[in-house]
């Protein structure tokens, strides 16, 4: 069984969502990867499913989701992608790992929907260059056999 990595942000609209698309895309099959909140928004934001589709990545059918849904899952490794998320996170059943890498939340920005999408891809490239380093190094310690 692969394991579960949570991402984990308040309203589950944006920066978990393309964290969670990105991840996924570079980990392959290495890794189940998922997403929630702590006060989800019931919505995945229009931009961030624009800018992620710009770099072929579609998470049109993302859903906004709870962090309870997964308290009773197997989660081996938490991130936290926002402050107010890492501090309410809970400890999930077999966790191992927990992260935080914090993101300017890009549904705050204002302006035209041009200017928003300059920060909407702005928020994508620091998430794609933090989570594809992440999925590389696990990519590579999951191919390590294991010691006896």
């Amino acid at each position: 069984m692969k394991p579960t990595v949570l991402i984990l942000c308040t309203g589950n609209s944006c920066r978990s969502h393309m964290a969670e698309g990105i991840l996924r895309a570079a980990a392959g099959d290495a890794l189940d990867v998922q997403s929630a909140g702590s006060k989800p928004a019931g919505y995945v934001h229009p931009l961030a499913i624009r800018a992620l589709a710009e770099i072929g990545i579609d998470i049109s059918t993302h859903h906004s989701k709870h962090l309870d849904e997964f308290l009773s899952s197997d989660i081996e490794t938490v991130i936290t992608v926002c402050g107010n998320a890492d501090q309410v996170c809970p400890m999930f059943p077999g966790q191992m790992n927990r992260h935080h890498w914090g993101f300017d939340d890009p549904a705050h920005a204002t302006g035209s929907e041009d200017e928003q999408m300059t920060v909407f891809r702005r928020v994508r490239d620091e998430i794609k260059r933090v989570f594809d380093a992440y999925a590389a190094g696990r990519r590579d310690a999951l191919a390590q056999p294991a010691l006896p």
